[in-house]
């Protein structure tokens, strides 16, 4: 069986930047399982997915804009150091913002902190080893519902 629209995916990846360096991986736990077609992976990696079957091996290298998109520049702003409090703010700390976002701290100044709201990975090329270990159709109830149930199809 292929994978394509409506077919649960069960891969293993190793996701490394462009230097070689392994930014986040698989291995030693389950199986990434995906509803594919419904947009829960990123562009590139569907694309990638699409037409393979169990047992396929193959590295993809994914441009930004089917990654985590190109770095926005509106999204690095200066905010005032009166608005941590009394935090010990760094460089790589990770807020989150009243609207749910995540910002990364890039900068410290006396008088204002540098924070990023971009994905830590925009801007990034990715380069997948995936390993594709099961394809089966999905149930009626995990196409409704826009994701995977478990190894069943169903929900836990």
């Amino acid at each position: 069986m292929q994978i394509t629209k409506n077919t649960v995916a069960a891969i293993h990846y190793t996701l490394r930047d462009n230097e070689g360096n392994v930014i986040d991986t698989s291995s030693g736990r389950d199986p990434l399982h995906y509803l594919h077609g419904a947009g829960n992976l990123i562009a590139g990696m569907e694309e990638g997915l699409e037409g393979k079957i169990k047992g396929d091996k193959f590295q993809l290298k994914i441009e930004p804009a089917k990654g985590y998109g190109e770095k926005d520049p509106a999204m690095i702003q200066q905010v005032p150091r009166s608005a941590f409090g009394d935090q010990d703010v760094r460089p790589g700390m990770k807020f989150s913002t009243n609207h749910g976002n995540v910002v990364t701290v890039t900068h410290v100044g006396l008088e204002s902190v540098t924070v990023d709201a971009n994905h830590e990975l925009a801007g990034v090329e990715l380069n997948f080893d995936v390993e594709v270990m099961e394809v089966r159709s999905a149930t009626n109830e995990e196409i409704s519902h826009g994701h995977v149930h478990g190894p069943g199809g169903h929900h836990h």
